[in-house]
């Protein structure tokens, strides 16, 4: 049983929600982050949390001692933060990742999970894009999701489970809300504003809820050796265009803030043409794994959220929004 996890990136959107569900399952959890979005954990005694950089290997390799398994979530996550620096992110995304892989496998973790993209598709007309469908990523960021997957699994050992996921774009409430991903950009301006701005509407995108994210990893922690082993799994159930999505959550917000009054609805042009849908048969078919919400569980739990007041300065606190974040840091 792998009861020792760490987390990389643990205090992040999915770690915030991810290390508190696997403590409460009896695990004991490193968090391993830079922490340049803040952390929400709180204190525990199977809980470590270590302020580390995923490029420092000997940092790294102190915090592995006694771990049974990686969960590697850490990266500049999505486009436009990558693009802010280049360098910065390609030493993150990309340069740390074979290193991490080699010292993990060195200190005697037993198994690896790695966070890729769905993203890594690019543009695709096929009208279900499996696990064997050609990459074509369209950004760096995409790219190197797709690189680093080989670069894992030319690890894969008897010794050393390798599996990847390829998630869909994640949405609803977490302790560390993202408030720049799709479905949750359209929420909080739903709720907060009274206007969604659709940029585009056709293009499909898969999405899956946050906690399905969490069920997920909690899942890889426990299933046989052989049912993972130098697998790759897409993950995402919903595809929906963003068009869809904008009128989903108009409805719920509605429902949910019945005094609010009409909210507008207006497209605008876009050059992100990112447009693909993602058949996630395999990991129904081989794991078992069928998530048990949706984009409108995401909406609503943000509504709840936005209510009770756990979202705070919603459209301008930097802290929900990755490039804001990490220009106001100057990351390095």
């Amino acid at each position: 049983m792998n009861r020792n996890v760490l987390i990389t990136g643990g205090a992040g959107y999915v770690g915030s929600l991810l290390a508190p569900q696997l403590l409460a399952a009896g695990y004991s959890v490193t968090v391993y982050d830079t922490m340049y979005f803040g952390c929400t954990h709180a204190p525990h005694p199977r809980l470590r949390v270590i302020e580390g950089d995923i490029r420092d290997t000997a940092a790294l390799r102190e915090a592995l001692w006694g771990v049974d398994t990686v969960i590697n979530l850490a990266c500049i996550s999505n486009d436009p933060s990558f693009e802010l620096d280049e360098g910065l992110s390609t030493s993150i995304n990309y340069d740390s990742f074979e290193p991490m892989v080699v010292v993990a496998k060195e200190r005697g973790v037993r198994r690896f999970i790695y966070a890729s993209s769905s993203s890594v598709y690019g543009v695709s007309d096929a009208p279900d894009v499996t696990e064997d469908h050609p990459l074509v990523p369209l950004t760096l960021y995409n790219k190197y999701k797709g690189m680093c997957e080989p670069l894992l699994f030319k690890h894969q050992s008897d010794d050393f489970t390798c599996v990847t996921i390829r998630p869909a774009t994640l949405c609803g409430y977490a302790p560390r809300t993202r408030l720049d991903l799709s479905v949750n950009i359209l929420t909080n301006h739903a709720v907060n504003s009274g206007k969604i701005t659709v940029f585009g509407g056709s293009q499909l995108r898969p999405n899956l809820h946050v906690q399905d994210m969490c069920d997920l990893y909690q899942l890889l922690l426990e299933l046989p050796v052989e049912k993972i082993a130098g697998q790759t799994f897409n993950c995402g159930f919903e595809n929906k265009s963003i068009m869809d999505i904008a009128h989903i959550v108009h409805d719920v917000v509605r429902q949910e803030f019945p005094d609010r009054g009409e909210i507008e609805i207006v497209t605008t042009p876009t050059d992100d043409i990112r447009s693909y849908h993602i058949n996630s048969d395999k990991i129904t078919r081989v794991l078992g794994f069928k998530p048990k919400h949706g984009i409108e569980d995401a909406v609503r739990d943000l509504c709840r959220a936005f209510r009770e007041g756990r979202l705070p300065n919603s459209m301008t606190d930097e802290r929900y929004f990755n490039v804001r974040t990490l220009k106001s840091k100057q990351a390095a």
